[in-house]
């Protein structure tokens, strides 16, 4: 149980990464990913990186620069853009919908506009799931420069898209649905420099 705990990446640039294992019975039509990352890093870094045989970044969450997350489905992206940190805690959630291709962007609990991304695609279920590095081949294929350094917390994947109460709930660490990743139980491997730890603040 990761509650009030995080994953500390240690090192800038970092060969580390901490693999998550979900059970994954068919492949997505909807989902939503969250999480929160606390760091000062201002070159390119992945969050959370969702790949499979046939794609490497069939779901990513991809800050390019301080002011832009790109959210990944299927090898194509969408780019949206935020106003630069404040160096605090930054929660995200994207979801994304297969039937009309609408992916969500929500940051600390308020949306961003939606935007049109893969439109009747379908994520597959055999993946592998990383926090800290991008893939570009099936688990591997790291570009160090792409890494995370920093601390990740509150980490879910979601087989459906989650209402905006239910965004509103992720963002204040509310009570949430069964997840495929939970944070408060997640199945999870370390590889590397990342050191768990508790929350230094709420």
């Amino acid at each position: 149980d990761l509650y009030r705990k995080v994953f500390v990446f240690r090192k800038d640039p970092s060969d580390a990464y901490v693999v998550l294992r979900a059970q994954l019975e068919q492949p997505l039509h909807n989902f939503t990913v969250c999480l929160r990352s606390y760091t000062d890093l201002s070159r390119p870094h992945s969050l959370f990186s969702y790949a499979t045989k046939a794609q490497d970044n069939e779901i990513l969450l991809f800050k390019p620069k301080p002011e832009e997350y790109r959210f990944y489905v299927g090898g194509k992206f969408v780019t949206f853009r935020v106003p630069e940190g404040r160096r605090d805690w930054e929660h995200v959630c994207a979801s994304w919908e297969s039937a009309t291709g609408i992916a969500e962007f929500w940051l600390n609990g308020k949306p961003w506009p939606r935007k049109g991304l893969q439109r009747g695609y379908t994520v597959g279920a055999t993946a592998a799931i990383l926090l800290g590095q991008e893939q570009d081949s099936f688990g591997g294929g790291f570009d160090f420069y792409n890494s995370f350094s920093g601390e990740l917390t509150d980490v879910y994947l979601w087989d459906t898209g989650l209402s905006p109460d239910k965004m509103r709930a992720a963002f204040l660490s509310l009570r949430l649905p069964p997840a495929l990743l939970a944070w408060k139980s997640l199945s999870y491997e370390v590889k590397g420099d990342v050191v768990v730890k508790p929350r230094l603040r709420e």
